[in-house]
């Protein structure tokens, strides 16, 4: 199975299985001299981990991360870090009675007929828990940019669950809820709505919108190697993602170019843009403003509800997934976007460093 990295000068392999001994990443390209620890990492990953409320899998796992490589006396040496996580609390009997079954919704369908084998335990490499692995790596980038961008803030927040959306954008708002939402008044009705999701034994899905702040104007490349290019296809890489936009992403089919259209202004330290339907993103180079992407999550495929399917040999059955799964597995797709938000930039702030060094285009006098 080939294509399991992503990356230009910042790249991160991802490795390992759902119910195998332990999971990871290798990080190649990461400047020396970056501060990073395991307990810098374990920060990030303690968002993503499971089994934290009743709203998510009750899968213990610590997700506890070590470094094997690339950090002496606490700094990055410039070689490639070796990052794992081992798995603790696999459950592999829970999927015994699906060894010979394709679950609806799930890969299992499509990795056998592409392979002709498939680990069945807990979907083996589809399994979101390889996400683990990335969020890791994301604490690795986030730490570059704070030498690289020190005002750069990425922050998301789950925007949606199944029809009811956040109305308010209140960043300093997500940590103070176990749905990492934005919106206070959101996150309590968001309670009462998933508890009665979870006791019907069902899923919904979830749009998450994650936000980078202080992006500096000028990163990414025209036609093939643009931000939003690199962005989209990051976030569609994640497990159960369906849909990617930025800024006005799909609605921006409803406007007129009057209302599209961010004007633009000189403030005293560059240009200032009246709105940000663009995302922050134009001719897929950043102009300084928000950079803003949304994904869409689809409810969680293993549910306690029989689905009609079939088994290897044709036959026709009914599934029923048992194990323990999100009944919204959008909750802990936030940390998993941020850290693909913060690899990404990371990666196109070294392209950038690369080719231009620094802005060529001076406006007003200033570059």
């Amino acid at each position: 199975m080939s294509l399991n990295s992503f990356g230009h000068l910042f790249r991160v392999t991802t490795w390992g299985e759902s119910h195998g001994p332990a999971l990871g990443a290798t990080v190649d390209g990461c400047p020396p001299g970056v501060e990073v620890s395991a307990e810098m990492l374990q920060h990030w990953l303690d968002k993503r981990k499971p089994g934290k409320t009743k709203f998510e899998t009750q899968r213990r796992e610590p997700d506890a991360v070590k470094i094997l490589s690339g950090v002496f006396e606490g700094k990055t040496t410039g070689t490639p870090i070796q990052l794992m996580i081992e798995n603790t609390d696999q459950r592999s009997k829970d999927y015994g009675d699906i060894a010979e079954t394709f679950r609806p919704g799930h890969a299992d369908i499509t990795y056998w007929q592409k392979y002709g084998i498939r680990d069945y335990r807990g979907g083996g490499r589809s399994s979101a828990r390889e996400t683990a692995a990335r969020v890791a790596a994301g604490g690795i980038a986030r730490e570059a940019l704070k030498t690289l961008a020190p005002d750069l803030r990425i922050i998301g927040g789950l925007v949606q669950m199944g029809p009811h959306k956040a109305e308010s954008r209140n960043w300093d708002e997500v940590e103070n809820n176990p749905f990492w939402t934005p919106d206070a008044a959101a996150a309590e009705l968001y309670a009462t709505y998933l508890d009665g999701i979870r006791k019907a034994h069902s899923s919904v899905g979830a749009v998450i919108e994650v936000v980078a702040q202080g992006v500096p104007a000028g990163i990414g490349a025209p036609i093939y190697g643009k931000l939003d290019t690199d962005l989209a296809a990051a976030m569609m890489s994640i497990n159960a993602v369906k849909g990617v936009e930025i800024g006005e992403g799909m609605a921006a089919a409803a406007l007129t170019g009057e209302q599209n259209a961010d004007e633009i202004d000189m403030g005293p330290d560059g240009p200032v843009y009246s709105s940000n339907h663009a995302g922050g993103i134009l001719g897929g180079i950043s102009t300084g403003q928000d950079v803003v992407v949304r994904f869409a999550v689809k409810p969680t495929s293993s549910i306690l509800t029989p689905r009609r399917s079939i088994r290897k040999d044709g036959s026709s059955t009914e599934v029923v997934t048992k194990g323990r799964h999100d009944p919204c597995v959008g909750i802990r797709a936030v940390p998993v976007g941020e850290a693909m938000a913060a690899c990404v930039i990371l990666d196109h702030i070294l392209l950038h460093r690369g080719q231009i060094g620094r802005n060529q285009g001076p406006i007003g006098g200033i570059v």
